[in-house]
């Protein structure tokens, strides 16, 4: 027990000396978490709209006003000819064309139909799908909008009616920050636990100072717990300063309990820093264990869910998904922060990362090898 506090005790003081990675840690999720909410988002506005009005109706003038009032379309370009519409696109000045025929209006009062063109810019698929999708919700509201003003409604309404009323579950809002802030707190953890630990046992190789470690009378396992828990206190440290800082800026407190909270990521942060552990045991220097580390954490990351839904990937990417320990991390975030679930909702994500703890942890101490 005294080896491991001086153990310890030594772990710690390397960590503090060192001013530019303590002001990292501190720090970093403070940054992120004012940045990457807001940069982070699937809420697209000010799509650059370019119109081709060939009808220049009354009909058409109000169908261009309801793109531009929507506050998702910008109107830049306002073309005689579809081909002067598309050099716009092909120059990256607009992100739609709205292209609307000659007699659009008489069309659409003697035969109660008519045709209006989209054309996006598909270069970045999903934009194009959600500019086409805010067009389509125009033109159909504007389409109920004429209905309405054609259509006699009788003083007693015989036709029966039927009225839908809708409530958003745990994110009443729809408010996007609430659903991308809790897996960004899963990644700040995951960037400090596995990209600090994945270095320390490499810089003691590359100092020197691993083989006087090797020849002292030091169990290996005392040795991984040294390196283990000052990263393990500095991951709750962030995720708490997280947690603060999410609530300050952005309001979100958590529905369920901060003890399930971190036992969960306590966990997490064992399995994770095993892993960092794992791969600093089996690089030789610094720069090694770095390109390991990116490599594996742009993995984790694409694969976890943060950004895109697992259920939208490929059915071979949601098979890799059961191995990524970030995505249990996103998950139980989002479920305790949003939805307030407890410690029985969360028991098949507990005994994932337990797992992935023991497996991670028992594989750092089997292949660090003592001389003594």
């Amino acid at each position: 027990m005294r080896t491991l506090i001086f153990l310890l005790r030594k772990e710690f003081l390397q960590i503090f000396r060192d001013k530019l990675i303590l002001r990292m840690i501190f720090a970093l999720p403070v940054i992120q978490l004012i940045l990457l909410p807001y940069a982070a988002t699937y809420e697209i506005k000010n799509i650059t709209l370019s119109v081709v009005d060939h009808d220049h109706s009354e009909y058409s003038r109000n169908l261009i006003n309801k793109f531009t009032a929507s506050g998702y379309f910008q109107l830049v370009d306002y073309s005689g000819t579809y081909a002067d519409a598309l050099d716009q696109v092909e120059k990256d000045k607009a992100d739609l064309i709205v292209e609307i025929p000659e007699g659009f209006e008489r069309d659409l009062i003697r035969e109660s139909e008519t045709k209006v063109l989209l054309a996006a810019n598909a270069i970045s698929g999903q934009t194009a799908g959600l500019a086409v999708a805010y067009a389509n919700s125009i033109v159909k509201d504007f389409n109920n909008d004429i209905r309405t003003q054609w259509i006699q409604q009788p003083r007693l309404n015989a036709i029966p009616v039927i009225n839908i009323t809708s409530s958003n579950w745990f994110n009443p809002q729809m408010n996007y920050k609430y659903f991308i802030v809790p897996g960004i707190l899963a990644l700040l953890v995951t960037l400090v636990g596995f990209l600090m630990s994945s270095l320390n046992i490499v810089k003691e190789k590359e100092v020197g100072t691993i083989e006087q470690l090797n020849v002292s009378p030091i169990k290996k396992y005392q040795f991984i717990l040294s390196k283990l828990i000052p990263f393990w206190v500095l991951g709750l440290v962030v995720l708490t300063i997280g947690f603060i800082f999410s609530f300050i800026i952005y309001g979100i407190y958590p529905v369920g309990s901060f003890l399930v909270g971190f036992l969960f990521a306590g966990i997490y942060l064992i399995a994770l820093l095993g892993f960092g552990l794992l791969t600093s045991v089996y690089a030789d220097t610094q720069q090694q264990a770095m390109f390991i580390a990116y490599f594996f954490m742009l993995i984790f990351i694409l694969l976890g869910g943060l950004f895109s839904p697992i259920e939208n990937m490929p059915e071979w990417a949601q098979y890799l998904t059961y191995i990524n320990p970030v995505r249990y991390l996103i998950e139980a975030m989002r479920m305790i922060v949003l939805k307030g679930s407890d410690f029985m909702d969360l028991r098949f994500h507990f005994l994932i990362v337990t797992g992935f703890a023991i497996a991670f942890n028992g594989l750092a101490i089997w292949k660090y090898k003592k001389t003594v």
